[in-house]
């Protein structure tokens, strides 16, 4: 394990897998660095990159600072990038592409090209309504001290199969992933508003914006609406795949536009 700090003196811990250009990889909600799905993401791109693979702030192995903001993660991936030798491309997923697109809008060229799967914004105004009812019911269980429940709450709420949740706590990882329940609360807030069309139109760095043929319909609207607004970005439709997108599947789109 290595570590860094964020401007606001965060520890944020990472390790380093693979070589070759540098990717800063920005898992969704409920993910952690060793957790075995995104550990096994890591690996299979380090076969053609540098993966800088970190714990977002409030996830294992990382700090966490108080009061959260959104402009906190951004410093985060710029702690990576800094770390990384100073440049870097971003891949995110599900709150982690959110994440990658304010990177995008704030980091300017210190991000070579930025890669979102799935960027999971609301899509309209009724699911900004559903979602707020969700984000009550999350806080609610947090209050109470429940972090499991408040855990399996929003994985339902955000539509993961109810198989797969109820599989969850099988997993090495589950209680980890209950400890970091409070981090909810960030992965909602970034993504809690439509997505910021007329701020994702000044952004210059080179964007691939992929969303899974299978993955939510709202998030199939946001994708195409962000492919529209950001200029020259590429959209693609990724053939098969839902939300949890398979690692040797995305690696050949990272490798192509990544490296090209």
């Amino acid at each position: 394990m290595k570590t860094t700090l964020s401007k606001d003196g965060t520890t944020l811990a990472y390790d380093v897998y693979g070589s070759g250009p540098a990717l800063i990889y920005i898992t969704g909600a409920s993910c952690f660095r060793s957790f075995k799905p995104v550990l096994n993401d890591a690996k299979t791109f380090a076969k053609e990159f540098a993966v800088y693979h970190y714990d977002r702030r409030g996830r294992g192995d990382s700090g966490n600072k108080l009061p959260y903001a959104i402009e906190r993660e951004v410093e985060d991936i710029e702690a990576m990038i800094d770390a990384a030798g100073g440049k870097a491309n971003l891949y995110g997923h599900s709150s982690g592409a959110v994440l990658a697109l304010e990177a995008a809008m704030r980091l300017g060229d210190k991000v070579n090209k930025v890669v979102m799967y799935d960027p999971s914004y609301v899509h309209d105004e009724e699911e900004i309504a559903s979602y707020g009812r969700l984000s009550e019911q999350v806080q609610q269980k947090l209050d109470e001290g429940n972090n499991k429940a408040a855990m399996k709450t929003f994985l339902k709420g955000i539509g993961m199969p109810s198989m797969f949740v109820w599989l969850l706590p099988l997993f090495p990882g589950w209680k980890t992933m209950v400890a970091l329940a409070p981090t909810l609360a960030y992965d909602i807030a970034l993504t809690k508003d439509l997505p910021p069309l007329e701020r994702a139109a000044r952004v210059t760095v080179p964007t691939q914006i992929i969303v899974g043929e299978k993955s939510p319909a709202g998030i199939h609207d946001v994708s195409m609406k962000l492919a529209q607004a950001v200029p020259g970005a590429e959209f693609m439709k990724l053939a098969g795949q839902n939300h949890m997108v398979g690692a040797k599947v995305m690696l050949p789109i990272l490798l192509r536009f990544l490296k090209s």
